[in-house]
């Protein structure tokens, strides 16, 4: 069981280098389980004991089982993850042709950690957006192949590398794809159309626009001298999305049961797919009752919002709470901050360790310490909005 559900998220991780991707690998699984597509664009028909899912921008899902009770009787339970992870964004007019080499520019997305960016082995992924024979489409695309590298600086010109440095992402972060001859010019949208035909047989008359991404070519694996860890990119939230998933696929209740997955979260969630929009709202709205039964419905409804914790480092341990600080490999961890970053409170934090309990679930706390600042996630802002416990 335990072999199989990491080679599951291995296999996840690998199929999601975007949003976009992972809510394409998101809907593959779905679809394969007997879940039907909803468009918001026209009228539901939906009836109990349904499985049914509904996307945003290629990038958001929410994803639903109504139960056979009403879910004004039971109300419904929620898990809520984000698509997004820090990456590096390919600017709308990228090229550049430097000491003859063929280089992107590129936009910093979300919190990134800039220096293991450097010396990987770097493919390229998302969506993109052109016309063809009159009509404008939108399809994803990965190079999967290692096209760009962007390489440190020898130690022999940079001295004090080891001593710590500024990266500075206008200047040093746009990755190098390939030699150029002195008067050639490089066309990343000719790139885009050769791809498009090569991955997916389209002929694209233009390519329009693209929303896309860089991401390391190593594939997630387990890794530790017995196997005890599992590394990969977009840990962050790409686990939370296979959790839940596998949550909703798996539960067998009587009661209705929603999976949500927003991107946007790494870059303060506020967009029509993202937590802080109008989507998940939106949705139960068409699915509930309206006035005092969708309130009624809502108040006895909880979510679960799921992110990662940040596991205590041996060699930064002062960097987290004496008290409060997360083992791997030890359970679930509850996060809690008085100012209102997560939305966890008492009675949330008791019912999730009394399932815990009942399930012989070891069980974590989290605080951050009190001279560090506080992140924060989907939580508070679907609380927010639905007025859920979460």
């Amino acid at each position: 069981m335990r072999e199989e559900l990491n080679q599951g998220l291995i296999d996840f991780l690998k199929a999601s280098p975007t949003p976009f991707h992972a809510t394409a690998s998101l809907v593959q699984r779905l679809e394969a389980a007997g879940y039907q597509r909803l468009d918001e664009r026209e009228t539901w028909f939906t009836e109990a004991n349904g499985r049914y899912y509904v996307t945003r921008n290629d990038s958001s899902i929410v994803a639903f089982k109504l139960g056979r009770h009403s879910p004004l009787q039971g109300g419904i339970r929620m898990v809520g993850a984000h698509t997004d992870s820090p990456c590096l964004r390919v600017k709308p007019q990228p090229e550049l042709q430097r000491q003859g080499f063929w280089q992107l520019g590129v936009e910093v997305y979300g919190g990134a950690l800039l220096a293991p960016w450097f010396d990987r082995d770097l493919s390229l992924a998302g969506r993109v957006t052109f016309r063809r024979d009159g009509k404008v489409e939108s399809q994803l695309i990965d190079f999967r192949a290692p096209i760009a590298t962007i390489p440190n600086l020898a130690i022999h010109l940079n001295r004090t590398a080891n001593e710590g440095w500024a990266i500075n992402p206008q200047t040093e972060l746009p990755p190098i794809l390939a030699q150029v001859a002195g008067d050639e010019r490089a066309d990343f949208r000719a790139l885009l159309t050769d791809q498009l035909a090569r991955e997916h047989g389209l002929n694209a008359d233009v390519v329009l626009d693209y929303e896309l991404s860089f991401y390391d070519t190593q594939s997630a694996a387990v890794i530790g001298l017995n196997g005890d860890f599992i590394a990969g990119a977009r840990l962050d939230n790409l686990l939370s999305c296979y959790a839940g998933l596998q949550a909703l696929l798996n539960t067998e209740t009587e009661e209705s049961c929603l999976f949500v997955a927003n991107d946007h979260e790494e870059v303060g969630s506020c967009s029509a797919c993202g937590a802080d929009g109008p989507m998940l709202e939106q949705i139960l709205q068409r699915l509930l009752p309206e006035g005092d039964e969708y309130v009624r419905t809502i108040q006895k409804s909880l979510l679960v919002s799921a992110d990662n914790a940040h596991g205590v480092h041996p060699n930064y341990a002062d960097k987290h709470d004496a008290n409060h600080g997360p083992k791997l490999n030890a359970g679930p961890v509850i996060k809690v901050n008085s100012n209102q970053r997560y939305a966890t409170n008492s009675e949330t934090a008791g019912f999730f360790r009394h399932l815990c309990m009942a399930e012989e679930v070891p069980v974590q706390s989290f605080v951050v310490r009190s001279d560090m600042g506080c992140g924060s996630t989907i939580g508070p802002i679907t609380a927010s909005h639905l007025g859920v416990r979460s």
